[in-house]
């Protein structure tokens, strides 16, 4: 494990909390022991925000918790679950020394609005800057509920720390296209700031949205097999007053400097037309966070 002066100075480069980094970095570690795991491995599809950062860009907003799409539907069982987690922690110790306290890792299975099986676990974790108190946790969110349109790929994740794996770390994830249809499905399902942010940033971005593929075509099989419209900027209106009240509450701490939420809101008709026609109507400048953050990963493609 890395020291917590490691955590500060990098928090200090980047003009975040020291407890947002310690965050990044073990989602690394733990990632990387969901991917060495024998039945998880396998099974497990990464996506999400947390996905963007980590594999496809190397610099981006960062996040805390750790979605994952599972290819065995009998995973979703809270002592497969409690299991294979524990299994996953002691590793983690073995590994990194980042201690995952075993007795404090949590799992509720739960029935999603379509009736099927959903999970979700949350784990508690003493990392460099060795809080005193109540620790930090990191949210899984387990659902066997998709449709992998593209199949999984094989890629590596970004850990810029000094214990980095020789081999590095890499993890069964969606391909890019596919994790930006999902993050459009999102923002039209539940209309969350991240989401917002995401979808335009990606929009913004000339390399991001060239690699984007048929993200179309992906979106609407997976909006089909969720029995739900594709998002519209109609559909999305009533949603815009709990967007803007939101924005600061659930981003600020991801980011050095919060671009207004206006900024972001108003590139969505832009964003529409061009998904509906294949037309881009605006290249707005993207909002940079660091040096470097436009520079797409290598891994990304459609």
């Amino acid at each position: 494990m890395i020291d917590a002066q490691d955590i500060v100075e990098r928090a200090g480069e980047l003009s975040l909390d020291p407890t947002v980094v310690e965050k990044d970095y073990v989602l690394g570690w733990l990632l990387a022991g969901i991917s060495q795991h024998p039945e998880l491995g396998p099974n497990w599809v990464f996506k999400g925000g947390t996905c963007l950062k980590k594999v496809f860009f190397e610099t981006y907003r960062f996040s805390e918790d750790l979605d994952f799409t599972l290819l065995a539907e009998e995973h979703v069982d809270e002592i497969f679950l409690a299991r294979t987690l524990r299994e996953v922690a002691e590793w983690v110790y073995r590994e990194a020394g980042i201690e995952i306290p075993l007795d404090q890792i949590r799992v509720q299975v739960f029935q999603n609005p379509r009736g099927r099986p959903a999970a979700e676990a949350r784990v508690y974790y003493r990392g460099p800057l060795r809080p005193r108190g109540s620790l930090p946790r990191i949210k899984l969110d387990l659902t066997a509920d998709e449709r992998v349109v593209l199949g999984a790929a094989q890629l590596p994740i970004s850990h810029p720390y000094r214990d980095r794996p020789a081999d590095g770390i890499a993890v069964h994830c969606y391909p890019y296209a596919e994790v930006f249809a999902e993050k459009i499905r999102a923002l039209g399902d539940r209309a969350r700031p991240r989401d917002l942010y995401d979808v335009v940033n990606l929009y913004r971005r000339e390399e991001a949205l060239e690699a984007a593929g048929n993200v179309r075509e992906i979106l609407a099989e997976k909006c089909a097999f969720k029995r739900i419209p594709v998002p519209t900027l109609a559909a999305l209106e009533p949603t815009r007053e709990e967007l803007a009240a939101d924005w600061e509450h659930m981003l600020a701490h991801q980011l050095p400097s919060l671009p207004p939420f206006e900024s972001f809101w108003g590139a969505l008709p832009s964003f529409f037309a061009w998904l509906a026609l294949r037309e881009r109507l605006a290249a707005p400048e993207p909002y940079r966070m660091a040096p470097g953050e436009q520079v797409i990963r290598p891994a990304v493609g459609g």
